[in-house]
């Protein structure tokens, strides 16, 4: 039986505890949510996102029981840089959706059942947020389930689309899918837990909405070729410049969307 007690942890449903990463920053809010999963009679535990390369953070994951395996939500660093070193120091396989962070295991196929640490998981492919972007979903977390959700939907705020690589139509369907979990508790990577998958997906896709509408406004009056810049000041005028790439990123994945 897992019996480590560390008060860095945070219990975040049934199933899960998480750890804050030492990252914060204009993108990752309070930092990356690392997260333990595991049965409460089981040894073995199965962690997600081990996060930005930090050995403090590392050793308090590893030390939360014998970990047996290692899920990637996706490639960003703040999500995978740790994981080739958490492989090292624990010997269990990391798995991604990405062949490029696997170490000693395969790579995530969606629709996939992985039983470990006494639960089960069940891989969603959702792209947009990246291409190679997935969710777990535990069936068995609580009365309506829980679902890992990496950067596909936030704990707070919106998720950026890291275009050309993300793609507002994919993203579209990914909260379809997430929607259909029903009210199963959402374990983000970034920001708090929250209550319902399926109404926090409702209201991503009315924000999406109320942008697309915001940029066919714009460009009713820019022209209908105008740049990203100028959209990106027609629909974010007070952004902060820190995060100025981030708004054009996203506006040009939703031209994409709409001139596609």
């Amino acid at each position: 039986m897992n019996t480590v007690s560390d008060a860095s942890f945070q219990d975040s449903s049934p199933l899960t505890r998480s750890r804050l990463a030492p990252n914060p920053g204009p993108m990752s809010l309070d930092g990356t949510n690392s997260y333990v999963i595991a049965a409460p009679d089981s040894a073995g535990v199965v962690v997600v996102d081990p996060g930005p390369l930090d050995e403090s953070h590392l050793a308090s994951l590893a030390a939360a029981g014998t970990v047996e395996l290692v899920l990637v939500t996706h490639r960003h660093k703040d999500h995978s840089e740790a994981s080739a070193r958490f492989h090292e120091l624990t010997g269990a396989p990391v798995r991604a959706a990405d062949p490029e962070h696997c170490h000693g295991g395969e790579p995530l196929r969606g629709g996939e059942v992985i039983r470990a640490a006494g639960v089960e998981i069940r891989v969603l492919a959702t792209p947009g947020h990246t291409s190679d972007s997935v969710c777990f979903h535990l069936p068995d977390d609580g009365p309506d389930g829980s679902v890992l959700t990496g950067d596909t939907i936030l704990g707070r705020g919106t998720t950026v689309l890291d275009y050309p690589d993300g793609r507002l139509g994919d993203y579209l369907s990914s909260l379809d899918t997430l929607e259909g979990l029903g009210p199963a508790t959402l374990l983000p990577a970034h920001g708090p837990v929250l209550p319902a998958v399926d109404a926090v997906c409702r209201e991503y896709r009315a924000h999406r909405e109320m942008r697309l509408n915001q940029i066919r406004e714009a460009l009713a009056r820019l022209g209908a070729q105008a740049e990203v810049e100028a959209v990106t000041d027609a629909v974010y005028p007070d952004v902060d410049p820190s995060v100025r790439w981030a708004a054009e990123t996203s506006v040009a994945a939703q031209l994409d969307f709409l001139r596609s």
